[in-house]
C-alpha cells in the first residue's frame, strides 16, 4: 500500500552551478525484468499460491452456507509484479475460458512502483495457469528461452484477492469494514442475469441496491448501500464483480430541492465552514462578476475583493448580458469549495485556507470589442494587485473566445496572457504591457479553460480532436485546463432510453484539444479535471444539464434558488484554480511556475485514457493523445505533499538552455541530502 503523503516537498536551497552543456552519449538501457534464482522454484511457489487461493475461496463459500441461483463459482486472484516492472496483462486473460482481468492498480512499495492485477478464474480453469507454470519450469522455446517467460518472470507473487483489490478509487477513500456507504459496483456482463443475482444476494445478506444503473458492452454499473464486510462475500458467491468505487453524490439531489431545503443545507455549510486566519492566498476569478451576498460566499469574498475593470459596471454578476450573467458566481463557488454536491452531502467541518476575489471583465450590456480582451485582462489583474499587493493569488479565467481560427498561433489576447504571466504590467499611460522590474513575485499564474466544443457528438473523441482550444487558452505560459468525467450513471425514469456519451475516466464531451495544432504550437490542455458528462437519446438529441452528470455550485440569484448545475471546461478550470491556491497556501514562497509545475507533475492518466496507448500509431500517435488529455488528472494530495517513498524536489531558478538553435547551458544542483 502506498505510503501516506504527509511530508512537505523539499526546496533545493542553494543556487545551481552552471556549466556549458555537453552531450552524454551513453544510451539508457531499458528496464530489465528480474530473473528468478530458480525458475522451477518460482513456478512451484506460484502453483502452490494459486491452489491455496482456490482452497481459501472454497472454504469461505462453505462458511457462509448460502447460495445464489445461477452464480458461476470461481476465485479472484491478485497477481503482483516485481518492483519497477509491468505485468503482461494480456497474458493473464483468456476470455473464451471465462478468465478475465477485472481490475488493475499501481502502488508504491519501498520506493518502487508495482502493478497489481485482479483476475477472475472460474472453477475448473485453474489448470490454464497450472499448465503455464509447468511449461515455464520444464519447456524451452526454439530460441532456448523458458515457455511463457515474458509473462511469468514479471509475476513476483499471487494471492486470493480481497474486496480492496477491486477498489479503483483513491486508496484513502476505502471505508472501514463496518461503515455503511453507497458503493458504485461494476459488474461483469456475461449472461444477462447479473442484476438478478445481485438483488438475490443483497436480500440474503441485508443491504440495499439502488435504482441507478448504466450499461456498457462488457460492464453494468449499479449502486449499493452496504458495508465492505457485506460486499466481500460477493467475491465468494457471485463472482460478477469487476471493480468497486465510492458512489459520488449527485448534484440533482440539491439542485432539485425546494428553496427551504436548499436554505437549510446552505446554512449548515456556512456554520461548519472555517476560514483560516492570516494572509491567505486567493483565487481571483475573472468573469461576469459575483453576488457575494450568497450565504456560502459572503465569508470567503470580502466586499473590497469584488471589483470590475470599469468601476461604472459595478461588481454584481450581470456581465455579458442575460446570456452570460451568473457565470462568475458559479465559478466563485467552485473556486471556494469545489463541487458543492460533495461538500453539502457531508457533516464534517470545511477548512478553507484560501479566499476568493472577483474581477468583472464583461460589461452588463454584452461582450467587449474583440480586440480589447488582451488589454482588459491586463487591466483586470491590476485591480486585486492594487487592492491587496502582498497577497499571493492565481487568476482563474473561464471566459474565452468562441471561434477556432487561431489553432495555436499567437493572438493579441494569448500574447497578453503570456506577457502578464512572465511579469509585465499594464501601463495606463501607453496602454501597453511593460516590465516594471524582473522581481519573481510579479510573475503570475493564469489558470484558463480550454473552451467547449461547439457541436456535441456521440463520437465525442473524434469531435474533440478536431475542435481546438479557444483563445487565449493556447498561451504558452498559462495552465490550461480541459475536462474529463467520472460521472456516468443516470437516475430516474425520465432518462429511460438515454445513454451517456463519455465512459467513466474519459475526456468529457465538452472538452476541446490541441490535436489539430501544428507541431510547433503548445500542447494543450496541460491537465484535465471533472467537467461533467452529456446524455443522448440515440436520435440526435443531447442534454448536458443533467444533475447526475454535472457538478453543483452557487446560483447568482439566491433569492430565487441557492444552487445551480455546473459543467464543462469552466467548471474544471475553477476547481484546478482552487487547487493552485491550496498548494500556494502551503508554499507561499514558490514561484507561479513552480505551483503550475507541481499541479502538472501530480497529474496521471486514467485507465480509460491509457487504453488508447495500445492502439496509438507510433510516436506521433502517442503525441496526439497528449494533445487530447494533457498530462492527465491532477491530485491535490500529490501536488501538496511528498511521501516517505515518493519525494518531490523543487528547484527554482532561471536557465537559458538554448542559444542560436543549439544547447547552451545546464545546471547542477547540490541536493539537501543528510551527510
Amino acid at each position: 500500500m502506498a505510503a501516506p503523503r504527509n511530508r512537505r516537498h523539499l526546496l533545493v536551497p542553494t543556487a545551481p552551478q552552471t556549466e556549458a552543456y555537453k552531450p552524454y552519449p551513453r544510451k539508457v538501457p531499458p528496464a530489465e525484468i528480474p530473473t528468478p534464482d530458480s525458475r522451477r522454484r518460482h513456478a512451484a511457489a506460484l502453483r502452490t499460491a494459486l491452489n491455496q487461493a482456490q482452497r481459501d475461496a472454497e472454504a469461505r463459500r462453505e462458511e457462509r452456507a448460502i447460495t445464489v441461483h445461477g452464480a458461476v463459482p470461481g476465485v479472484y486472484v491478485q497477481f503482483e509484479s516485481a518492483p519497477g516492472v509491468d505485468l503482461k496483462l494480456e497474458s493473464l486473460e483468456h476470455k473464451s475460458k471465462g478468465i478475465e482481468v477485472v481490475a488493475v492498480q499501481r502502488l508504491t512499495q519501498d520506493g518502487a512502483e508495482i502493478e497489481q492485477a485482479t483476475v477472475f478464474i472460474p472453477d475448473g480453469q485453474l489448470k490454464h495457469f497450472i499448465a503455464r507454470f509447468q511449461e515455464y519450469a520444464t519447456t524451452r522455446t526454439k530460441k532456448g528461452e523458458p515457455r511463457h517467460k515474458d509473462m511469468i518472470d514479471r509475476v513476483a507473487a499471487l494471492r486470493r484477492a480481497s474486496l480492496r483489490a477491486l477498489w479503483t478509487d483513491s486508496p484513502e477513500e476505502y471505508p472501514a469494514e463496518t461503515d455503511v456507504i453507497w458503493w458504485e459496483l461494476w459488474l461483469r456482463r456475461h449472461d444477462g442475469r447479473e442484476l438478478e443475482r445481485l438483488h438475490e444476494f443483497a436480500g440474503l445478506v441485508g443491504f440495499e441496491v439502488g435504482q441507478r444503473r448504466l450499461g456498457f458492452d462488457d460492464r453494468l454499473v449499479v449502486l449499493a448501500r452496504a458495508t465492505a464486510q457485506q460486499l466481500a462475500g460477493s467475491l465468494d458467491l457471485l463472482n460478477d464483480l469487476a471493480e468497486v468505487r465510492k458512489a459520488k453524490e449527485s448534484a440533482a439531489r440539491f439542485e432539485d430541492a425546494t428553496a427551504t431545503q436548499q436554505a437549510g443545507v446552505a446554512d449548515d455549510l456556512r456554520n461548519r465552514t472555517v476560514v483560516a486566519d492570516g494572509d491567505l492566498p486567493a483565487v481571483c476569478v475573472l468573469d461576469t462578476g459575483v453576488n457575494r451576498g450568497h450565504p456560502v460566499l459572503e465569508t470567503v469574498i470580502a466586499a473590497a475583493d469584488a471589483t470590475a475593470v470599469d468601476p461604472a459596471w459595478g461588481s454584481q454578476d450581470d456581465g455579458g448580458g442575460p446570456g452570460n450573467m451568473g457565470h462568475g458566481t458559479e465559478m466563485c463557488g467552485l473556486a471556494a469549495y469545489g463541487d458543492l454536491a460533495q461538500v453539502l452531502g457531508t457533516g464534517s467541518a470545511v477548512q478553507l485556507r484560501h479566499v476568493v476575489e472577483s474581477v468583472k471583465i464583461l460589461p452588463p450590456v454584452g461582450p467587449n470589442p474583440p480586440d480589447l480582451y488582451g488589454a482588459i485582462t491586463a487591466q483586470a489583474v491590476t485591480r486585486p494587485e492594487i487592492n491587496a499587493p502582498q497577497r499571493k493569488r492565481s487568476f482563474s479565467l473561464a471566459v474565452t473566445a468562441t471561434d477556432e481560427r487561431d489553432r495555436g498561433e499567437p493572438t493579441s489576447w494569448s500574447a497578453a496572457v503570456d506577457a502578464l504571466a512572465a511579469g509585465r504590467i499594464f501601463d495606463t499611460a501607453t496602454h501597453g504591457l511593460v516590465y516594471l522590474d524582473n522581481a519573481p513575485d510579479i510573475r503570475r499564474l493564469f489558470v484558463i479553460s480550454a473552451g467547449n466544443v461547439l457541436n456535441l457528438d456521440v463520437a465525442h473523441l473524434d469531435r474533440s480532436d478536431v475542435e481546438p482550444v479557444h483563445d487565449p487558452a493556447h498561451a504558452w505560459n498559462a495552465l490550461t485546463v480541459g475536462a474529463f468525467t467520472e460521472k456516468a450513471v443516470l437516475n430516474g425514469d425520465q432518462w429511460n432510453g438515454w445513454s451517456v456519451v463519455a465512459a467513466p475516466g474519459e475526456l468529457s464531451p465538452w472538452s476541446t484539444t490541441s490535436v489539430s495544432f501544428r507541431d510547433p504550437w503548445p500542447v494543450k490542455p496541460d491537465v484535465v479535471f471533472e467537467g461533467g458528462n452529456v446524455a443522448h437519446d440515440g436520435a440526435g438529441l443531447f442534454d448536458g444539464g443533467i444533475g447526475d452528470l454535472s457538478l453543483l455550485s452557487t446560483y447568482y440569484r439566491p433569492a430565487d434558488r441557492l444552487f445551480t448545475l455546473s459543467y464543462a471546461t469552466s467548471a474544471a478550470t475553477a476547481q484546478v484554480a482552487r487547487m493552485s491556491a491550496q498548494v500556494l497556501g502551503d508554499y507561499p514562497d514558490f514561484w507561479p511556475e513552480a505551483i503550475r509545475a507541481l499541479i502538472v507533475h501530480s497529474a496521471r492518466w486514467t485507465r480509460a485514457m491509457k487504453v488508447h496507448l495500445r492502439g496509438a500509431g507510433g510516436k506521433r500517435g502517442r503525441a496526439r493523445l497528449v494533445r487530447r488529455y494533457g498530462f492527465g488528472v491532477p491530485s491535490v494530495d500529490r501536488a501538496r505533499r511528498s511521501a516517505n517513498d515518493a519525494l518531490t524536489l523543487v528547484a527554482q531558478g532561471i536557465i537559458r538552455p538554448f542559444a542560436d538553435g543549439k544547447m547552451r547551458e545546464m545546471h547542477f544542483h547540490q541536493l539537501p541530502w543528510p551527510k
